[in-house]
C-alpha cells in the first residue's frame, strides 16, 4: 500500500506529459503496440473477403471487359497484398510517433506542406481521385459519428500523452481519419482500376473500421490502468449520442425556461452556439422570438399557476402516443392551409397535455417556451411535407407518420434543426430523396416502397431515447440505395447506349444515302449498277463510318469506289476507252468483292453478283455476248441481296425529309429552363388522365440535342428534343423537381409562413 505523502500516479487532464520522457514513451510503445496487433488482424481479415467479393462482381459483370478488370484485380491484390498491409501498418506506427513533433514544429498545427491528418483534399483532382476521396469522406464521417464516445476517451488520453496538445477526432493518430488516410496512401502500391480500388475501401470499412470499438476501448482501458483521466466522463451530447446524456440536457433546458422568462434562443438552436453564423436559422429565431411578444395565446396560464412539464415528461408522454400510432398507424390529418395548420399543432399539443395529465394526475396547460417552439417547428416541418409537391402522394402519407418520432428527436437533442449533417436530418432528407423518383410503374416489384414504409415502421415501433437508430437506418437505406443505383446504372448505360447507337446509325445513312445520291444523280444507271450502289455499297458505306469514322481512309476508298463503279457505265467505243475499262475491272472486282463480305453476303451470291457484272462488262467492251443475257442483265431488279441490307433513300426529296431540320431558338422562359437542364435532374410527367410517371434526365445526344429519360430502374420512360420539352412544361405536362435538400426546402418554406402576418400564420395563436 501506497504512503499517503507518496504521489499518485493519476494523471488529469490539466497535467501532461513528455512523448519522449520514460513515461511518456512506455504509454505511447503500448498504445502503439495494442493499434498495430488489432489493426494487424483487421487488416488480414479484410484481404481474406477482398477476392470472394471482385470474383463475385466479376460474376455479375455487363460486359467482358469489366469482368476482365474485375479478374485483373484479384491477381494485382493477390500479388500486392503484402506490401499494401506493411505500408498501412507502417504509416500507423510513423503517425503515432511523429503526431507530437509535427505538431511542435508550428503552432498551427503540421507543417506545410503536408495536410492535418484526415484532412481530405477535394480541388483540382482527376475524377478518379475525386471518386477515391468522396467514398473516403463517406465513411470517416460515418465512423466518427458512430463512435463519438470512444473516440472522446481516446482524444482526452493521447492528448495527456502527447504533452497536452488538444486532439479530435480529425487529428487523431488512430482515428478514423487518420486510419483511412493511411490505408490511401498504402493502397498506392496497388496498380489497379479505381473500380477495383472502391469496392478495397467499402471492404475496409466493413472489416477494419466498423470493428475499431474494440481497439479504442483496449486503448481506454490500457491508459486507465496507468492512471491516465481514470474518472473521465462523456459529458458532450451528441446528435447520436447517448439518450441518458442528451435527455438530460434537454430536461435542463427545459427546467431553465420554465422558471424563467423567454430568451431570444428558441429550441432549436438553445446548445448550439456555432449555428448562429447560419442566415436562414437566424431568421427563424426571429420570427419565432417575435410571435412570442405578440399576443398571449388563449393556452397559456399565468406563470406558476400550474408546473410545466419537464422534457422527460413530454418524452414519455410522446412514447405512448407513439405506440398508439404505431398500433393505429393512423395519419396526421392534412392541413391544406395555415388555419388548418394552426389546428394540427393545437391537436397535437392537446394530445400532449391530455397525456401528461394522465400520467401526472393533473393537466398542465402549457408547455415551455422552447418546446412550444419545438412543437411548433416539427409541425411546420411536416405539415410542408404534406404539401410538397416533390414527393408523390404516397410517399407523403408514408413520412407524414414520423411527426411524433421526429419531435421526439428535436426534444432529445435541440441541434436537430441546427446541423445538415445529424443523423436524423440526413434519415429524413434520404428518404424524401429516395420517394422523389418513386412511382407505381417504376415499383412494381414494391421494393422501395416496402423499404420506406419499413424504416418509418421501425422508427414508430423501437425509437425510445436511442437517437443511434437514426444513423442505424441511415446506413442501412444507403446500402440499399447503392444496391438499386448500380443495377439501374447498368440499366441505364445500356439505354443510353442503345440511344446512341441509333442516332449514329441515322446520321451514318444519311450520310451515305447523301453521298451515293449525289454521284448517281443524272446517271442512266442499269437497275444492276443502281440496286448495287443504292443498297449494298450504301450499306457498306454505312458501315464504314461506324467503325472506322467519316474521315478515314477506308471511307474515302469506299466513296472512291462509287465514283469508279458509275464511270465504268459509260460506253467503251475507243480503243482507249476499253483498254481504261479493262484496267479499272479488276480494282473494281476486288473493291466489291472485299465490301460486299463484309456487309452480309454469303460468297455465292457474290460470285452470282459479279457473274452478272462480268456479262455487262463483256457487252460494254463489245464482246459477243448473247442479246438475251445482255437484256437480262440490263433489266434485272432481282439482285442477290441478303434481307438485312436495307434499301436508302431513293430520292434527293426523300433524303432531304430524312434529314431533322434545325429547330428555330426560341427565347422562352421554359427554353432556358430546358438548356438549363443537367443529367441527373428529375421531373415529373404527366402521362394521362390519371397517369403521372417521374423519370431522371440520363443523357443528351450530342449529335441530336435530345434529351433521354429514365426511371429510377434506369429503364427508359421518354425522349424530347428541346422544343418538345419546353412545350411540355409551358402546357403543365411536365414539371422539373427540386434538387435541394427537404430539410432545407421546408425551412425556407416555414421562414416564409412565419413572416406573414402573424395573425395569419402562428399556428399557436387563435
Amino acid at each position: 500500500m501506497k504512503d499517503a505523502s507518496e504521489p499518485s500516479n493519476i494523471v488529469s487532464l490539466s497535467q501532461r506529459l513528455d512523448p519522449s520522457s520514460e513515461r511518456g514513451g512506455a504509454l505511447l510503445n503500448n498504445v502503439r503496440d495494442i493499434a498495430g496487433r488489432r489493426l494487424q488482424i483487421l487488416i488480414n481479415g479484410m484481404f481474406e473477403h477482398v477476392d470472394d467479393a471482385l470474383f463475385d462482381l466479376a460474376e455479375k459483370a455487363e460486359n467482358n471487359a469489366a469482368q476482365m478488370h474485375y479478374f485483373d484485380g484479384m491477381r494485382e491484390v493477390r500479388k500486392r497484398r503484402p506490401m499494401v498491409e506493411r505500408s498501412f501498418l507502417a504509416q500507423v506506427s510513423r503517425d503515432l510517433t511523429d503526431f507530437a513533433a509535427n505538431y511542435r514544429n508550428t503552432s498551427n498545427g503540421p507543417s506545410s506542406p503536408a495536410l492535418p491528418i484526415g484532412s481530405v483534399e477535394l480541388s483540382l483532382v482527376a475524377d478518379n481521385e475525386l471518386e477515391e476521396s468522396l467514398a473516403i469522406t463517406s465513411m470517416i464521417g460515418k465512423n466518427e459519428t458512430r463512435l463519438t464516445r470512444e473516440l472522446f476517451a481516446v482524444n482526452q488520453r493521447l492528448s495527456v500523452i502527447y504533452g497536452g496538445i488538444k486532439i479530435d477526432d480529425a487529428t487523431n493518430p488512430v482515428g478514423p481519419s487518420a486510419l483511412s488516410q493511411a490505408f490511401r496512401q498504402a493502397m498506392r502500391e496497388l496498380n489497379a482500376e479505381m473500380r477495383v480500388k472502391l469496392i478495397i475501401y467499402k471492404l475496409f470499412d466493413r472489416y477494419v473500421l466498423a470493428s475499431l470499438d474494440e481497439l479504442y476501448q483496449e486503448v481506454n482501458g490500457e491508459l486507465v490502468r496507468a492512471g491516465v483521466l481514470p474518472q473521465l466522463r462523456h459529458e458532450v451530447a451528441r446528435p447520436g449520442g447517448s439518450a441518458r446524456h442528451a435527455t438530460g440536457n434537454a430536461a435542463t433546458m427545459a427546467g431553465a425556461d420554465a422558471g424563467a422568462a423567454p430568451t431570444e434562443g428558441g429550441a432549436f438552436l438553445a446548445e448550439d452556439e456555432g449555428a448562429a453564423s447560419n442566415e436562414l436559422l437566424q431568421t427563424l429565431r426571429t420570427l419565432f422570438s417575435a410571435r412570442r411578444a405578440g399576443p398571449e395565446p388563449a393556452i397559456r396560464v399565468p406563470a406558476g399557476a400550474i408546473q410545466m412539464p419537464s422534457a422527460n415528461e413530454l418524452i414519455g408522454a410522446l412514447s405512448v402516443l407513439q405506440s398508439q400510432a404505431a398500433i393505429n398507424q393512423q395519419l396526421p390529418a392534412h392541413a391544406g392551409n395555415a388555419m388548418e395548420l394552426a389546428g394540427e399543432v393545437q391537436q397535437l399539443k392537446e394530445h400532449l397535455l391530455a397525456q401528461i395529465g394522465s400520467l401526472r394526475g393533473e393537466k398542465p396547460s402549457q408547455v415551455s417556451t422552447i418546446d412550444e417552439d419545438t412543437i411548433d417547428l416539427v409541425g411546420m416541418l411536416f405539415e410542408f411535407i404534406l404539401e410538397d409537391r416533390n414527393l408523390p402522394t404516397e410517399m407523403q402519407v408514408l413520412l407524414a407518420r414520423l411527426q411524433i418520432p421526429y419531435l421526439k428527436a428535436a426534444i432529445l437533442d435541440r441541434k436537430l434543426f441546427a446541423h445538415r449533417q445529424h443523423p436524423a436530418r440526413r434519415l429524413l432528407d434520404n428518404l424524401a430523396d429516395a420517394a422523389k423518383g418513386w412511382s407505381a410503374e417504376s415499383d412494381r416489384d414494391h421494393r422501395l416502397h416496402d423499404k420506406i414504409k419499413s424504416i418509418v415502421d421501425r422508427l414508430l415501433q423501437d425509437f425510445d431515447d436511442d437517437l443511434t437508430i437514426f444513423e442505424r437506418l441511415c446506413v442501412e437505406l444507403q446500402e440499399f440505395q447503392d444496391i438499386s443505383r448500380r443495377r439501374a446504372e447498368l440499366a441505364e448505360q445500356r439505354v443510353a447506349e442503345s440511344t446512341r447507337g441509333r442516332e449514329k446509325l441515322e446520321q451514318a445513312r444519311r450520310r451515305a444515302a447523301r453521298e451515293i445520291l449525289t454521284r448517281i444523280d443524272g446517271h442512266n444507271l442499269p437497275p444492276l449498277i443502281h440496286g448495287i450502289l443504292s443498297r449494298a455499297w450504301a450499306n457498306y458505306l454505312v458501315l464504314t463510318i461506324l467503325r472506322q469514322g467519316e474521315e478515314s481512309s477506308e471511307f474515302r476508298d469506299a466513296l472512291r469506289f462509287a465514283n469508279d463503279f458509275i464511270d465504268s457505265t459509260k460506253p467503251a467505243r475507243t480503243l482507249d476507252e476499253r483498254r481504261a475499262l479493262r484496267q479499272m475491272l479488276p480494282g473494281i472486282e476486288r473493291a466489291l468483292r472485299r465490301g460486299l463480305a463484309n456487309v452480309a453476303f454469303q460468297e455465292s451470291d457474290i460470285d452470282r453478283l459479279l457473274a452478272q457484272l462480268h456479262t455487262y462488262y463483256r457487252h460494254q467492251l463489245g464482246e459477243a455476248v448473247p442479246e438475251a443475257e445482255v437484256q437480262a442483265v440490263e433489266e434485272s431488279t432481282s439482285l442477290p441481296i441478303p434481307e438485312s441490307i436495307q434499301p436508302i433513300a431513293e430520292s434527293e426529296a426523300e433524303l432531304a425529309r430524312s434529314e431533322p431540320e434545325p429547330e428555330p431558338v426560341i427565347d422562352t422562359p421554359e427554353m432556358r429552363l430546358v438548356a438549363e437542364l443537367k443529367p441527373g435532374t428529375w421531373l415529373e410527367f404527366t402521362t394521362g388522365p390519371e397517369t403521372i410517371e417521374r423519370a431522371k434526365l440520363s443523357w443528351i445526344s450530342p449529335m441530336s440535342g435530345r434529351y433521354l429519360f429514365v426511371n429510377r430502374r434506369g429503364l427508359k420512360v421518354a425522349d424530347y428534343s428541346p422544343h418538345e420539352l419546353a412545350a411540355a412544361l409551358a402546357d403543365g405536362t411536365a414539371r422539373v423537381l427540386e434538387s435541394s435538400a427537404l430539410f432545407d426546402r421546408a425551412l425556407d418554406a416555414i421562414v416564409g409562413r412565419l413572416s406573414q402576418p402573424a395573425s395569419a400564420n402562428s399556428p399557436t395563436n387563435e
